[in-house]
Protein backbone atom coordinates (compact mmCIF):
# COMPACT_ATOMS: atom_id res chain seq x y z
CA UNK A 1 0.00 0.00 0.00
CA UNK A 2 1.11 3.37 -0.72
CA UNK A 3 2.43 6.18 1.69
CA UNK A 4 0.73 8.58 -0.99
CA UNK A 5 -2.53 7.65 -0.54
CA UNK A 6 -4.06 9.54 2.82
CA UNK A 7 -7.02 7.69 2.90
CA UNK A 8 -5.79 3.94 2.43
CA UNK A 9 -2.50 4.03 2.93
CA UNK A 10 -0.16 2.83 5.65
CA UNK A 11 -0.03 5.51 8.49
CA UNK A 12 3.94 4.88 8.73
CA UNK A 13 6.71 3.75 7.03
CA UNK A 14 8.50 0.06 8.04
CA UNK A 15 11.79 0.48 8.94
CA UNK A 16 14.22 -2.34 7.81
CA UNK A 17 16.63 -3.91 9.95
CA UNK A 18 20.25 -3.97 9.07
CA UNK A 19 20.99 -7.79 9.48
CA UNK A 20 21.03 -11.43 7.92
CA UNK A 21 17.78 -13.22 7.36
CA UNK A 22 18.70 -16.87 7.33
CA UNK A 23 15.44 -17.72 7.94
CA UNK A 24 14.42 -16.29 4.52
CA UNK A 25 17.81 -17.57 2.89
CA UNK A 26 18.03 -20.88 4.34
CA UNK A 27 21.77 -20.54 3.34
CA UNK A 28 21.09 -20.39 -0.07
CA UNK A 29 23.65 -17.72 -1.59
CA UNK A 30 22.15 -16.41 -4.75
CA UNK A 31 18.73 -14.45 -5.85
CA UNK A 32 17.40 -14.03 -9.32
CA UNK A 33 15.12 -11.93 -10.58
CA UNK A 34 14.43 -10.22 -14.52
CA UNK A 35 14.76 -6.62 -14.97
CA UNK A 36 15.16 -3.72 -16.61
CA UNK A 37 18.40 -1.44 -16.02
CA UNK A 38 18.11 2.49 -15.86
CA UNK A 39 20.69 4.49 -17.23
CA UNK A 40 19.34 7.26 -18.25
CA UNK A 41 20.79 10.80 -16.45
CA UNK A 42 17.58 12.51 -16.55
CA UNK A 43 16.48 9.65 -14.58
CA UNK A 44 19.36 8.99 -12.26
CA UNK A 45 19.26 12.39 -11.45
CA UNK A 46 15.77 12.71 -10.84
CA UNK A 47 16.27 9.49 -8.30
CA UNK A 48 19.44 11.28 -6.78
CA UNK A 49 17.18 14.75 -6.04
CA UNK A 50 14.61 12.14 -4.60
CA UNK A 51 17.22 10.54 -2.22
CA UNK A 52 18.61 13.93 -1.16
CA UNK A 53 15.03 15.10 -0.44
CA UNK A 54 13.87 12.17 2.12
CA UNK A 55 17.71 12.46 3.36
CA UNK A 56 18.27 10.45 6.93
CA UNK A 57 15.07 8.47 6.32
CA UNK A 58 16.49 6.09 4.28
CA UNK A 59 19.43 3.66 5.07
CA UNK A 60 22.66 4.96 3.11
CA UNK A 61 24.01 2.07 2.23
CA UNK A 62 22.04 1.11 -0.38
CA UNK A 63 23.97 -0.32 -3.40
CA UNK A 64 22.10 -2.04 -5.70
CA UNK A 65 21.88 -0.54 -9.90
CA UNK A 66 19.66 1.64 -11.02
CA UNK A 67 16.31 -0.85 -12.08
CA UNK A 68 12.54 -1.82 -12.58
CA UNK A 69 12.04 -5.47 -11.82
CA UNK A 70 10.12 -7.31 -14.23
CA UNK A 71 9.80 -10.60 -12.27
CA UNK A 72 11.36 -12.56 -9.43
CA UNK A 73 11.94 -15.67 -9.88
CA UNK A 74 13.65 -17.21 -6.66
CA UNK A 75 16.74 -18.77 -5.27
CA UNK A 76 19.21 -19.88 -7.59
CA UNK A 77 19.07 -23.87 -7.18
CA UNK A 78 20.07 -26.87 -8.69
CA UNK A 79 17.21 -28.70 -7.81
CA UNK A 80 13.66 -27.39 -6.84
CA UNK A 81 13.57 -28.21 -2.85
CA UNK A 82 11.60 -25.09 -1.95
CA UNK A 83 8.91 -23.35 -3.39
CA UNK A 84 10.63 -20.02 -3.34
CA UNK A 85 13.74 -22.63 -5.55
CA UNK A 86 14.46 -21.45 -9.06
CA UNK A 87 16.82 -23.81 -11.26
CA UNK A 88 18.70 -23.69 -14.60
CA UNK A 89 15.80 -25.62 -16.55
CA UNK A 90 13.00 -22.66 -15.56
CA UNK A 91 15.39 -20.31 -16.53
CA UNK A 92 16.05 -21.94 -20.36
CA UNK A 93 12.20 -22.02 -20.50
CA UNK A 94 11.54 -18.52 -19.22
CA UNK A 95 14.31 -17.62 -22.15
CA UNK A 96 12.47 -19.45 -24.48
CA UNK A 97 9.09 -17.84 -23.76
CA UNK A 98 11.16 -14.65 -24.37
CA UNK A 99 12.22 -15.43 -27.74
CA UNK A 100 9.56 -16.98 -29.30
CA UNK A 101 7.59 -13.62 -28.09
CA UNK A 102 10.14 -11.65 -30.20
CA UNK A 103 9.56 -8.81 -27.83
CA UNK A 104 10.71 -4.96 -29.51
CA UNK A 105 12.15 -1.83 -28.06
CA UNK A 106 9.36 0.20 -25.79
CA UNK A 107 9.54 2.79 -23.95
CA UNK A 108 8.67 3.68 -20.14
CA UNK A 109 7.81 7.13 -18.36
CA UNK A 110 8.90 7.39 -14.69
CA UNK A 111 7.05 10.13 -12.54
CA UNK A 112 7.21 11.50 -9.19
CA UNK A 113 8.23 10.40 -5.43
CA UNK A 114 5.81 8.01 -4.17
CA UNK A 115 6.81 5.33 -1.43
CA UNK A 116 5.29 1.66 0.09
CA UNK A 117 5.53 1.28 3.69
CA UNK A 118 9.06 -0.45 3.67
CA UNK A 119 10.41 1.73 0.23
CA UNK A 120 10.69 5.06 -1.45
CA UNK A 121 10.52 4.77 -5.40
CA UNK A 122 9.65 6.53 -8.60
CA UNK A 123 6.55 5.98 -9.97
CA UNK A 124 6.41 3.86 -13.77
CA UNK A 125 3.76 4.17 -16.31
CA UNK A 126 3.80 1.20 -19.15
CA UNK A 127 1.37 3.53 -21.55
CA UNK A 128 1.40 0.43 -23.63
CA UNK A 129 1.01 -2.43 -21.39
CA UNK A 130 4.30 -4.15 -22.52
CA UNK A 131 5.22 -5.13 -19.20
CA UNK A 132 2.16 -7.53 -18.68
CA UNK A 133 3.15 -9.04 -21.71
CA UNK A 134 6.50 -9.62 -20.84
CA UNK A 135 5.10 -11.20 -17.26
CA UNK A 136 2.65 -13.58 -19.06
CA UNK A 137 5.48 -15.31 -21.15
CA UNK A 138 7.25 -15.31 -18.18
CA UNK A 139 4.98 -16.71 -15.83
CA UNK A 140 4.12 -19.34 -18.03
CA UNK A 141 7.43 -20.90 -17.52
CA UNK A 142 7.65 -20.71 -13.63
CA UNK A 143 5.98 -19.17 -10.86
CA UNK A 144 6.78 -15.44 -9.45
CA UNK A 145 7.72 -15.45 -5.64
CA UNK A 146 5.43 -12.88 -5.00
CA UNK A 147 3.58 -11.26 -2.08
CA UNK A 148 1.88 -8.72 -3.31
CA UNK A 149 0.14 -7.35 -6.73
CA UNK A 150 3.01 -6.28 -9.30
CA UNK A 151 3.36 -2.76 -9.30
CA UNK A 152 6.06 -1.57 -11.45
CA UNK A 153 8.59 1.23 -9.82
CA UNK A 154 12.18 2.42 -9.23
CA UNK A 155 13.45 1.77 -5.41
CA UNK A 156 15.13 4.46 -4.45
CA UNK A 157 15.96 2.66 -1.48
CA UNK A 158 15.01 1.21 2.56
CA UNK A 159 13.77 3.19 5.22
CA UNK A 160 15.87 2.97 8.43
CA UNK A 161 13.25 5.17 10.40
CA UNK A 162 9.54 4.94 11.13
CA UNK A 163 7.92 8.18 9.40
CA UNK A 164 4.76 8.99 9.76
CA UNK A 165 2.85 9.26 6.41
CA UNK A 166 1.61 12.66 6.99
CA UNK A 167 5.07 13.92 7.78
CA UNK A 168 6.37 11.72 4.50
CA UNK A 169 3.32 13.33 2.53
CA UNK A 170 4.64 16.50 3.34
CA UNK A 171 8.26 16.17 2.53
CA UNK A 172 7.87 14.16 -0.37
CA UNK A 173 5.34 17.16 -1.86
CA UNK A 174 8.05 19.24 -3.91
CA UNK A 175 8.77 15.82 -5.58
CA UNK A 176 5.38 13.76 -5.68
CA UNK A 177 3.87 15.73 -8.92
CA UNK A 178 6.55 15.72 -11.76
CA UNK A 179 6.43 15.70 -15.44
CA UNK A 180 7.06 12.38 -17.00
CA UNK A 181 10.56 11.17 -18.00
CA UNK A 182 11.09 8.81 -20.94
CA UNK A 183 13.05 6.03 -20.30
CA UNK A 184 13.79 3.43 -23.82
CA UNK A 185 13.92 -0.04 -22.58
CA UNK A 186 16.15 -2.20 -25.27
CA UNK A 187 17.27 -5.01 -23.06
CA UNK A 188 15.56 -7.43 -20.52
CA UNK A 189 18.20 -8.70 -17.50
CA UNK A 190 18.38 -12.13 -15.81
CA UNK A 191 20.60 -10.73 -12.61
CA UNK A 192 21.03 -11.88 -9.25
CA UNK A 193 22.28 -10.58 -5.97
CA UNK A 194 24.00 -11.72 -2.94
CA UNK A 195 21.19 -13.04 -0.58
CA UNK A 196 23.19 -12.54 2.24
CA UNK A 197 23.75 -8.94 1.69
CA UNK A 198 20.30 -6.29 1.72
CA UNK A 199 21.09 -3.88 -0.08
CA UNK A 200 23.91 -5.76 -2.22
CA UNK A 201 24.58 -4.64 -6.14
CA UNK A 202 22.70 -6.65 -8.88
CA UNK A 203 25.29 -8.91 -11.11
CA UNK A 204 24.08 -9.43 -14.93
CA UNK A 205 23.45 -13.00 -15.75
CA UNK A 206 21.83 -13.13 -19.06
CA UNK A 207 21.17 -10.59 -21.24
CA UNK A 208 18.24 -10.32 -23.94
CA UNK A 209 18.39 -7.64 -26.56
CA UNK A 210 15.08 -6.39 -27.60
CA UNK A 211 14.36 -5.93 -31.61
CA UNK A 212 14.83 -1.71 -33.14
Amino acid sequence: MLLSQAQAGPAHTLPCELRDYPQWHRGRQRYAVWSIAVDCPAVLARMQAARELLGDWLHPAYQRQAHITLFVCGFIASQRQHPDDFTAPQLERQSQALAQLRPRAFGLQIGGLDSFASAAFLQVADQRQQLPLLRRQLAGAATEVRQAPYCPHLTLGLYRQRIAAEAWRERAAALAELPPLPLAVTELHYCSYQAQQLFGPLRVERRLPLAG
